[in-house]
């Protein structure tokens, strides 16, 4: 965090919020953002059809820019998608054909869409793919126009590189070019569209602070650079990482009572910071809910999980899924909206509880059920069953032809038995 004094509204606001971690030129910065609307934008490599919640803050920082009078410029790495950022990495990421990338790219922009407002205006988000100038450079003209500007000695400094090697794990050179070519999107981002600031998390400080450099090296033009802090759980944990895996932002790859159920399960000490990060909820109306003691966090931890589904996925797709987390958690009603998977009823009708739950994804392994079943937090149908070697019997199927599997207090899980 910066002990800068800031006057523009843009910083001013994402101070307040829990946004900054470090600041190139925070005063020239500051200045800047007062004169007039500045454009700045983050890139987002398409390695899958999805980004997940972990990017959810850098998204939220483009809202925060346009929201603030100023331009948000998403940056899809079509091109450096091909090589692979090795920030935090120990394995080389794998080959995607271009058909797969721009699938990933088509896909993750209707998320944006949600954030964002896209148009021509001055302060209108655009989306733009850098493998438009990436592809269009020649390997010598690539090293001529920009080689000289990096040194090995800084690069090997960078934590996205000295800790790869640290760890004794190969970087390929082609890895080793992603710097570089994070730097150029930004000169060529600027000379392109005016674009005079970078965003990021803190792990990309290295990367923002190359293009900050090579803008201002090279054509001796005002740039600026942002981090947002690492972000962790109240208990230590990475944000986003559950056991059941990424938390994704695209309604196809997770479903939208799954993304309010992960809002409501935050931990207690985690609220008041995700409803800054992660909602448009004014800051004295958190710092009530921050205010709250004993069983009521409950209704901040719901409110947090109603604003953060609303602006994703619809202000009915987040009462259908508050509806039916409390149906099923607080008046034992199931709902069309919970998780549901259907199974072979030959692995369903016969089977250990154990077993059936580990096949529905509701546990990680049946040793996990069967500890959680002993602890008196695995459920069927509302009662919790001691023994997950309980074979299921035709007579569990209900009305609705579905078994209620329950872990702890969480998570509910349909299973459907065809």
């Amino acid at each position: 965090m910066t002990d800068q004094t800031f006057s523009s509204d843009f910083l001013r606001t994402l101070e307040a919020r829990g946004y900054i971690h470090q600041v190139t030129h925070p005063a020239e910065l500051d200045t800047a953002a007062r004169a007039g609307i500045v454009a700045g934008y983050i890139g987002f490599d398409a390695t899958a059809p999805s980004l997940h919640v972990g990017s959810l803050i850098q998204i939220m920082m483009l809202r925060r820019l346009q929201q603030a009078g100023h331009r948000p410029v998403v940056i899809m790495g079509g091109g450096t998608t091909k090589v692979g950022d090795p920030t935090g990495k120990d394995a080389s990421r794998p080959h995607l054909t271009d058909e797969t990338i721009a699938a990933n790219i088509a896909s993750i922009r209707t998320v944006f869409e949600k954030f964002l407002t896209f148009g021509d205006g001055p302060t209108d988000a655009i989306m733009i793919d850098n493998d438009e100038w990436l592809s269009k450079y020649g390997y010598i003209q690539f090293l001529r126009d920009f080689g000289t500007h990096f040194t090995v000695n800084r690069m090997l400094a960078f934590d996205s590189v000295k800790l790869r090697l640290e760890r004794e794990q190969p970087m390929t050179f082609l890895e080793f070019n992603y710097m570089l070519m994070q730097s150029v999107d930004f000169l060529e981002l600027n000379r392109r569209h005016n674009v005079t600031l970078q965003m990021g998390g803190s792990d990309q400080w290295g990367n923002i602070v190359s293009g900050v450099d090579l803008v201002r090296r090279v054509d001796q033009k005002a740039a600026f650079g942002l981090t947002t802090p690492l972000l962790t759980t109240a208990s230590g944990g990475k944000m986003g990482k559950t056991a059941q895996g990424a938390v994704w932002l695209n309604a196809e790859q997770l479903s939208p009572y799954d993304y309010w159920q992960f809002w409501r399960n935050a931990e207690d000490a985690d609220v008041g910071k995700f409803m800054k990060l992660f909602t448009d909820l004014p800051l004295d109306r958190i710092a009530a809910f921050e205010a709250l003691q004993g069983a009521e966090i409950n209704e901040a931890k719901k409110a947090l999980a109603d604003a953060a589904t609303t602006m994703l996925h619809g202000a009915e797709a987040a009462a259908a899924a508050r509806a039916a987390a409390e149906g099923a958690f607080e008046q034992g009603t199931l709902s069309a909206d919970l998780p549901t998977v259907e199974l072979p009823a030959s692995e369903v009708i016969g089977a250990m509880l154990a077993a059936v739950a580990t096949r529905a994804g509701l546990t990680a392994s049946n040793g996990e059920a069967r500890r959680l079943a002993q602890g008196g937090g695995l459920r069927l149908n509302d009662e919790a069953i001691p023994d997950g070697g309980r074979l299921i019997e035709a007579a569990d199927i209900n009305a609705d032809g579905v078994l209620k599997l329950a872990a702890g207090k969480k998570k509910i899980m349909l299973v459907r038995p065809v």
